[in-house]
């Protein structure tokens, strides 16, 4: 479907006040525009601030502002196209907030991170803003820009934010509004579009603000369809574009440089926190913004949890350590888990497991040509774990397969895979029963966890755990690994642990 971008608001009949506010924007010329926006900072980087990080017709590293515009008109579309089979509305009106800052205690504010869907439809980093898309059945569409309203004392405080006349050229959208505007905005689109149909998350509103403007916006008419435009934005999501293949092997490479220097500054009675900053400092100092995640750092039995992260413990003389770590570069994220010996030598039970859990996932990795499911592709892991066990005479000898899925899950509890992108676990509206397809970036991370309490098991074994996970592209020929950089054969670990013992 053939979507078209509307270029003025004559096609809008809002009334008179919006209307004036939006074409004094649009009816700027473009190069007193331009000058305004070379004279003064946005609220995130430029080309013309940030040249180091911003290429010149870019909106944030790596992404295009053009690709932002196709990625709204590709919403737009999926839209669209559910309508004209489901229900008869004319138009339509797709709101997404970005989020707001956190605060910790009193003025302390968490790390701001901003709303992932908000995000990809904008490339926006500031909080408190939101798009509004509206569409017709016809195919046009504008994309309303809110942003925060101006406040010289905040700014003085803050740093600068991006206004309404500068929105629309660097975000590459219609018009932009002052937020205050939201809510007279939605209400004039209303009057003159009587068929309409909202599209707005419900269920996990981001915005204190906005949620309460939709919430007054639906109570004020008792006919206002709604429904939720996660679902489109997540099948979108799913695919990744060049441009942002390209972020995610940046931010993999980021993370398997930080796990060789861990590993080669590892050694007996180092703490589990003394791995993390390791990991967390190399990350920033190659351009990533921070960890994509509170990474378990896990010495000895504790590796045995699979969401230990408190990482405050000492790993001793032939221990090993497993670290389940990723950074975020850009807005993309990298999910990587290595497990190694922190004096550079595997035990013979230690070597034993790990080699079972390296061969099972090289051979997932492989599975993935033939474009499995997700679900698929985890019953294949119990059954080829069991097998291997099997194999070293670690659990009994019986011929059914499910005995080995089994056994093998009580060894290893958690799913194999999970979509990967912006966030850790990507798309989680996306179901892992669909078959992978090229574009689509996953990962593949069988484990075993022999804990202390588990008698079934040898003496000798008990106390180990072993993660192995990299991160995988989807491709027409094949899957390529991404983070194919940390190392993760056994005499390749046991070099660079050993180099510096």
């Amino acid at each position: 479907m053939f979507i078209k971008s509307v270029k003025s608001l004559t096609s809008f009949k809002a009334d008179l006040t919006l209307r004036k506010l939006c074409m004094n924007t649009m009816n700027a010329p473009k190069s007193k525009r331009c000058d305004s926006n070379f004279k003064r900072n946005f609220g995130q980087p430029s080309f013309n601030t940030h040249p180091h990080l911003i290429k010149e017709g870019e909106v944030t590293p790596f992404i295009t502002k053009s690709e932002y515009q196709d990625r709204r008109c590709n919403l737009v579309e999926c839209i669209l196209k559910h309508a004209a089979t489901n229900n008869k509305e004319k138009s339509h009106v797709i709101v997404i907030p970005a989020a707001s800052k956190q605060y910790m205690s009193d003025k302390i504010p968490y790390v701001f991170r901003q709303n992932t869907e908000f995000l990809y439809l904008t490339g926006c980093q500031e909080p408190d803003c939101c798009v509004v898309i509206t569409a017709e059945s016809s195919g046009q569409l504008c994309t309303t820009f809110f942003t925060r309203d101006k406040d010289e004392h905040a700014e003085l405080w803050d740093g600068p934010r991006t206004h309404p006349e500068q929105a629309t050229d660097f975000f590459g959208v219609e018009q932009s509004l002052p937020i205050s505007e939201l809510d007279n905005f939605l209400k004039s689109y209303r009057k003159s579009n009587k068929n309409l149909m909202l599209w707005y998350d419900f269920l996990t509103p981001v915005q204190n603000s906005v949620h309460k403007v939709i919430s007054d916006y639906i109570s004020d008419s008792r006919n206002q369809k709604c429904d939720n435009p996660k679902s489109f934005i997540h099948r979108l999501r799913l695919y990744k574009s060049p441009a942002e293949i390209a972020l995610m092997q940046k931010s993999c490479d980021i993370t398997a440089k930080a796990f060789k220097e861990a590993m080669s500054s590892s050694k007996p009675c180092l703490g589990e926190n003394q791995i993390f900053a390791e990991i967390d400092y190399r990350c920033r100092m190659q351009g990533a913004e921070y960890l994509a995640y509170p990474p378990v750092v896990a010495g000895g039995s504790r590796a045995t949890i699979i969401h230990y992260i408190n990482n405050n413990q000492l790993i001793n003389d032939g221990e090993m350590v497993l670290v389940d770590a990723g950074c975020e570069y850009h807005g993309y994220s990298s999910d990587v888990t290595r497990t190694w010996p922190v004096n550079g030598k595997f035990t013979p039970q230690q070597r034993e497991i790990y080699e079972v859990v390296y061969s099972v996932q090289e051979e997932l990795i492989q599975m993935c040509s033939s474009l499995p499911t997700l679900d698929a592709l985890f019953e294949s892991m119990c059954y080829l774990l069991g097998k291997r066990l099997q194999e070293i005479g670690l659990i009994g000898i019986q011929p059914s397969s499910e005995y080995l899925m089994k056994t093998a899950y009580q060894l290893c509890p958690h799913h194999v895979s999970h979509y990967l992108g912006m966030d850790i676990h990507d798309t989680p509206m996306i179901n892992r029963n669909i078959n992978i397809a090229p574009g689509m970036i996953i990962t593949i991370e069988p484990g075993i966890y022999v804990c202390e309490k588990n008698k079934s098991l040898p003496k000798e074994y008990q106390g180990i755990g072993i993660r192995i996970e990299d991160d995988i592209l989807i491709t027409v020929n094949g899957p390529v690994v991404l983070s194919r950089k940390c190392p993760k054969h056994i005499d390749e670990i046991e070099k660079i642990v050993c180099q510096n013992q």
